[in-house]
């Protein structure tokens, strides 16, 4: 038990009890607890394995190579863009308690994924394709252009998603409007 970490647990307000339970299972397993990013994580040989998440609506354990694990239990979800990560999501202790023994089967194979130095392969940069409506403006006006390679790939790709996520071209269109200041000013989509 890592003392910085009896502090995050202190202070939790929402899930706090969902929080313990998972804590107390991954302490059972061979996993070396932290503080990372304000929040309990759990590594292997210094490497990262699994983090307790509270979020508004759940808590979840996000293995951080939850993409190579087999999920025989169909638990594991995809949050947001993350190429890698895999969460399982809880809303009540009950669900934790009743699916103890498969979360551990979960944490233990994260762990075998760690010693076999396993790697996800993630996409590439250039895989990603700009939105049409934002290569359009890009194409148009050549300070938005020159602004826009200047921002890291991430911030790039915030872009991206962001315009590229509505269906209509209409509302992408409405997208590009309102980034281009901030693209401008050679900030990220979240800065």
């Amino acid at each position: 038990m890592n003392p910085k970490v009896d502090t995050f647990f202190r202070k939790a307000k929402k899930w706090r009890e969902e929080s313990e339970k998972l804590r107390e299972i991954l302490l059972d397993c061979p996993l070396t607890e932290e503080l990372k990013w304000g929040e309990p994580c759990y590594t292997y040989k210094g490497k990262n394995v699994v983090l307790i998440g509270a979020f508004k609506e759940y808590v979840t354990l996000l293995f951080f190579k939850g993409a190579l694990l087999s999920d025989t239990h169909g638990l594991l979800v995809t949050p947001g863009k993350l190429q890698a990560g895999r969460q399982i999501r809880f809303d009540n202790v009950r669900d934790i308690v009743a699916l103890e023994n498969v979360i551990r089967v979960y944490i233990h194979e994260a762990i075998e994924v760690e010693q076999a130095g396993l790697k996800v392969a993630l996409k590439k940069h250039s895989d990603y394709v700009i939105p049409e409506e934002l290569q359009k403006k890009l194409d148009e006006i050549p300070a938005l252009k020159a602004a826009f390679e200047a921002l890291t790939p991430g911030r790039q790709r915030g872009y991206m998603f962001h315009v590229g996520q509505p269906k209509q071209s209409k509302t992408r269109e409405s997208r590009v409007e309102r980034c281009m200041p901030r693209i401008l000013e050679r900030k990220g989509f979240n800065e």
